[in-house]
């Protein structure tokens, strides 16, 4: 089902700055995550194993500072952080709600509506601040935590990329965010598993890194150690994700998409001069 072709506003435009920032930073995380599967066995990677989690974690932290900086310069105005504030405040307010019990992240949907609704650049802030603040909330920072921002960003963001924003509405639009919903979710477990095997002691469990494999090799033991770890958990955060945009999504796409109506967010704002 198609509505009229009315232009959607966005909350912030990425220009050439913000993308090369937004670029940058994705191709560092995804070094991070992924350096077991690229270095080869001789790599100073390789031989310095247990460090480069902790280095990787310094860089990223630092990158992901530069793009939320890069955003709000390219056109985060004040309407649009107060927007920001208050569904971070209420994402970080819904993650303790499931307590994580089974993958129960009710947040996540919450992601994808406002992700739709507001677009890429609004979405990959708004994913990163909302995970920074329920980190501190629940007591949750480590060295996980800059690749869960990072991580929330690209969830976030990919719900701005989905196509028809400014026509597909109704029941088609309910099953492209369900189903990217259902999709990402698993995306996002398996990323911040990528985040955390390489801690594991390759002499202790036959599904940790072996510094000494190959690529391959190291690819079949991170399925096994997602399989093994993870699989449950995904796919309760994947089932909640769908079941509450479905549900709940109807009533929040059209509260949200009023509210950017009235923010006007591509309107300067303006102050008149007060009168004598």
């Amino acid at each position: 089902m198609t509505g009229n072709a009315t232009r959607q506003a966005r909350a912030v435009r990425l220009g050439p700055r913000s993308i090369a920032a937004l670029v940058l930073v994705s191709a560092v995380g995804g070094a991070a995550l992924g350096w077991p599967f690229l270095a080869p066995p001789t790599s100073q990677v390789s031989a310095h194993a247990q460090d480069a989690p902790w280095l990787f974690t310094g860089l990223l932290l630092l990158l992901v500072a530069v793009v939320a900086a890069t955003i709000s310069e390219s056109g985060l105005g004040p309407k649009a952080v107060a927007m920001l504030g208050v569904l971070a405040a209420t994402g970080a307010a819904l993650r303790p709600l499931g307590a994580g019990t089974a993958g129960i992240e009710p947040m996540f949907f919450l992601m994808v509506l406002s992700g739709r609704v507001l677009g890429p650049g609004f979405g990959f802030a708004l994913g990163a601040v909302t995970m920074f603040a329920s980190a501190l909330l629940t007591g949750g920072v480590g060295p996980w935590m800059p690749f869960q921002m990072l991580s929330m960003g690209w969830f976030t963001m990919g719900a701005g990329l989905l196509p028809g924003p400014d026509r597909l509405r109704g029941r088609g639009e309910l099953v492209l965010l369900a189903g990217y919903g259902f999709l990402a979710a698993f995306a996002y477990g398996t990323v911040m598993n990528m985040q955390g095997w390489p801690y594991l002691d390759p002499d202790g469990s036959p599904i940790a890194p072996d510094p000494q494999a190959g690529p391959l090799a190291n690819l079949a033991r991170f399925v096994a150690y997602c399989l093994a770890t993870s699989l449950g958990w995904d796919l309760g955060r994947a089932v909640v994700t769908v079941v509450l945009t479905v549900t709940l999504g109807p009533a929040i796409l059209k509260a949200l998409r009023r509210a950017t109506r009235r923010a006007a967010f591509e309107s300067p704002v303006t102050f008149d001069a007060p009168t004598e």
